[in-house]
């Protein structure tokens, strides 16, 4: 924690003009190291460096606009001093200003601009600029579309420990897509995500478990990795979730809390499987009416089943 002391020495030099101090300050009372946290006059100090030409403050401020913190959220305030930091060579401003071009934030969406700051970031070893990367080259934005390129990137943010990137060495993996298919090695990149919390490789390491692919099939570390990502909102998680919980574990209203959740997330099969709980009354008390609700989500998705259970329960009532 910083001190009563050297705070103020921050203040003294800040007031006297020092842009490194100005940063600090700002960065102090952002964080509230100290001091009671103020974003309002974390802005004041990272504004006053960043007009002085501060690199790193011209950053943090357009995190703060970006975000909306201590400022009204400006996407286009966030580019514009993304843009100052980023032209001065600080390589997480060159990211995060390649991922507003890819987004359309405060601008045009413009991918061979975007592909520019994610290269410039990514050189400078910013792993989440290397992942962003692979993925443009995966599916050819703003650059031709080359697999070997795109590997190359996902495999330099992975080894640092990106967890996105991660997630998607074990799915290609787990596919034999850009790579041979070995479902060991997809264990592996998942788990390493997994356990940084990483949602989709919980899900997907539970799948691997569930269906013993890679590793022996074990229900119990499948629930738990389920668990884990279910709990985080991952709705594929949260399905299957219920549908053990229906089948081998047979506790019918967990599985219908989760069926429900995954459900209220868009998910068609949940849908159709909280309506077939509310009409007959397993896990839920029965309700016809709002069975006939998640049959029509489910229907108008095009799910046949809850098509045919709707129509039918349509009769049932007339």
């Amino acid at each position: 924690m910083t001190s009563p002391a050297e705070i103020k020495l921050y203040k003294t030099l800040a007031q006297a003009g020092d842009v490194a101090a100005q940063n600090w300050l700002g960065l102090i009372y952002h964080k509230g190291d100290g001091v009671p946290q103020d974003f309002a006059e974390a802005v004041r100090w990272y504004t006053m460096a960043a007009e002085q030409g501060h690199a790193g403050a011209q950053y943090n401020l357009g995190w703060m606009y970006a975000n909306g913190e201590g400022v009204q959220q400006d996407h286009e305030a966030a580019l514009y001093w993304y843009t100052k930091a980023a032209e001065q060579g600080d390589a997480k401003a060159q990211c995060n200003l390649g991922v507003m071009y890819v987004n359309g934030a405060g601008v045009e969406p413009q991918y061979q601009e975007a592909k520019k700051w994610f290269l410039k970031a990514a050189e400078q070893g910013v792993a989440t600029a290397q992942y962003n990367l692979g993925v443009m080259y995966e599916e050819g934005l703003g650059v031709e579309k080359n697999d070997q390129e795109a590997l190359d990137w996902f495999f330099k943010a992975a080894h640092q420990g990106q967890a996105d990137a991660q997630n998607m060495i074990g799915t290609l993996c787990r596919e034999g897509k850009m790579v041979e298919q070995n479902y060991a090695e997809a264990m592996k990149w998942y788990g390493k995500a997994a356990e940084q919390g990483h949602a989709g490789a919980q899900y997907n390491l539970g799948w691997m478990y569930a269906n013993g692919k890679g590793v022996q099939q074990n229900y119990a570390n499948a629930i738990k990795w389920y668990q884990k990502a279910a709990a985080q909102g991952h709705p594929l998680a949260q399905y299957n979730l219920g549908l053990m919980y229906s089948s081998g574990l047979q506790d019918l209203a967990e599985a219908a809390r989760w069926f429900l959740k995954a459900a209220e997330q868009g998910i068609a099969d949940a849908q159709y499987r909280i309506g077939l709980i509310l009409e007959e009354g397993r896990g839920l008390p029965k309700d016809p009416t709002s069975a006939e609700i998640w049959y029509a989500e489910a229907a108008e998705q095009g799910h046949p089943e809850a098509q045919w259970r709707l129509d039918q329960l349509k009769k049932s009532i007339q």
